[in-house]
């Protein structure tokens, strides 16, 4: 960790492992295109983009989609024209809310979860807010926690 007063950030982040241009160069065009089939039927079947990514690191040994495609997983998926209404991670976050909700109104005396809650909120506001700017929610979007558990429960 950084001093106090040093006005340095320190060196703690995480960091990808490194993976050696060869290895990288040894998947084919055949097996990029099987890559890509794999992506869309798991999307077809309804899982998210960060869990894809983690199938295809543990059953296929596939280590970074990005390195070897030369694109993410969403970007793949919007060219095949698979997108959801609401963004990935907005919807996880929304889950996430929700899923908290539903704990508070059992444990009502639980305040350090009812301050977790109130920040996820606040990044939900500020994830709506850059995806409508970013054009990928309609203007009058809203978040709602009442109808929170209506969206979710729809996906």
């Amino acid at each position: 960790m950084a001093k106090l007063h040093s006005k340095k950030h320190g060196r703690a982040k995480s960091r990808k492992p490194v993976i050696k241009d060869n290895e990288i160069q040894k998947i084919s065009d055949e097996s990029k295109q099987q890559i890509t089939n794999l992506i869309i039927e798991y999307a077809k079947k309804g899982i998210s983009p960060a869990v894809i990514g983690e199938k295809l690191k543990k059953e296929h040994k596939v280590p970074y989609v990005k390195l070897v495609l030369k694109k993410g997983i969403v970007k793949i998926l919007e060219e095949n024209n698979i997108k959801t209404e609401i963004p990935y991670d907005l919807l996880d976050l929304i889950k996430k809310a929700v899923n908290l909700q539903k704990h508070l109104e059992k444990n009502k005396q639980d305040t350090d979860n009812r301050i977790k809650l109130e920040r996820i909120r606040s990044k939900i506001w500020r994830l709506t807010k850059y995806y409508i700017n970013k054009n990928s929610l309609p203007e009058k979007w809203r978040y709602d926690p009442t109808t929170a558990e209506l969206l979710v429960r729809q996906k």
